[in-house]
């Protein structure tokens, strides 16, 4: 028998790996780890991830369904009770009217994604998005051999996808867009009538719309309007991860028009069986009126986060050139203090112990000017962290 070693495989991987790029904000996370398991006192503003977690009626019933034993596998699209309850809050928050078959259960928003480029991505449908964004979403288009089209913005179109700007870019390969509303990186939003137009350009081209809404319930200014509102063939995902504060449960969904769900019920069954049933259970917790009392407190909570830290940030040399609407990140131009914010993100964190995420992971279009920071921390941590950076960027 033949026998091979980790380098000598007989086979080769598929020529679509070397298009996904690795994260490289995980190697400064672990850099950060180690730093702090040495005893150095670590701030964290890079992983978006709540420093909430789930409310005690969520646990609770989590622990009422597994000691029920509601472990076995749930339909493809996910409970019907769960699936009801979202369609009912969709009316409650918004005002609109979806009906629970549209509604497919996954697990988690990266989930959502990936189905939805399953079932709409051809090899070499070209994708629009903008640069910067969450890279993940570009990932999810070249995992089915299509071709993510960058579009850089800037704090003129506050950092957002416009009309014009996709109908300057549309090509002959494009197929449809990606957008996320509002956005990680820069936690800023697309104006809804400025939505609606982008959405009438790709309809007029035969085109398809996907909206991340995953942060929309995290938004501060104004009362925020989904993108279903603008018709039954936008395709929606949203997750429990951010506003519900679950993200290892990972539990999202989608909103898809009636006529696929059919085509997304059998994707799901052969790529995924069905999301986590324990956690589908206790989702259903999130609904009750005591959870989102929790809920809509930690949004207020965000929100004075916000309020506090971008202009900290602006008071230290960092400026924020547009004030995010929602999600709980700061785009923060790091130009004046280094001309690269990889570099400068590994010297805070080396030097004033205060962990960020530099912009070569979210976009190709000038990455070396920003940095991201996430005010998903407490008050008392990000008050540490503008004192260390007050003392430390002088005196670089």
């Amino acid at each position: 028998m033949t026998s091979f070693t980790a380098n000598t495989l007989p086979y080769s991987v598929a020529r679509r790996t070397a298009q996904i790029e690795p994260f490289h904000v995980m190697e400064l996370v672990k850099r950060a780890a180690a730093l702090e398991a040495a005893g150095h006192p670590i701030i964290h503003m890079s992983i978006g991830e709540p420093d909430f977690t789930a409310p005690e009626p969520v646990v609770a019933a989590l622990e009422r369904a597994a000691r029920a034993g509601h472990t076995q596998y749930t339909g493809a699209t996910g409970l019907a009770a769960l699936r009801t309850a979202i369609a009912r809050d969709y009316g409650e928050r918004y005002g609109l009217d979806i009906a629970p078959s549209r509604i497919v259960v996954t697990a988690g928003a990266s989930a959502a994604l990936s189905l939805a480029c399953c079932a709409l991505v051809n090899p070499g449908d070209g994708v629009l998005m903008t640069d910067p964004s969450y890279p993940c979403n570009r990932h999810f288009v070249v995992a089915f051999d299509g071709e993510p089209q960058l579009v850089p913005v800037g704090a003129e179109q506050r950092f957002q996808m416009t009309r014009a700007l996709l109908e300057a870019n549309w090509g002959p390969a494009t197929r449809g867009a990606l957008l996320a509303s509002p956005a990680n990186p820069t936690g800023t939003s697309i104006p809804f009538d400025e939505l609606a137009g982008i959405v009438d350009a790709v309809r007029a081209r035969g085109g398809f719309t996907i909206v991340d809404e995953i942060y929309l319930g995290l938004s501060y200014d104004g009362s925020p309007r989904s993108a279903l509102a603008l018709g039954d063939d936008l395709i929606v995902t949203n997750s429990f991860s951010k506003y519900f504060h679950m993200t290892g449960w990972r539990l999202g969904w989608l909103v898809v028009p009636e006529s696929l769900a059919p085509v997304f019920e059998k994707l799901s069954q052969n790529l995924y069986i069905c999301a986590s049933t324990l956690a589908q259970h206790a989702a259903l917790a999130c609904f009750e009126p005591e959870s989102l009392a929790i809920f809509e407190a930690r949004r207020d909570e965000f929100r004075r986060r916000r309020d506090w830290i971008v202009p900290a940030l602006r008071g230290v040399g960092l400026d924020v050139p547009v004030m995010p609407d929602g999600a709980f990140y700061a785009w923060a131009d790091c130009s004046p203090f280094s001309p690269d914010s990889s570099a400068f993100a590994d010297e805070l964190l080396e030097q004033a112990h205060v962990s960020v995420v530099p912009g070569m992971d979210l976009g190709r279009h000038d990455p070396e000017r920003w940095i991201r920071l996430s005010y998903a921390t407490s008050m008392e941590k990000m008050r540490e962290a503008v004192d260390r950076l007050a003392r430390y960027l002088p005196r670089r």
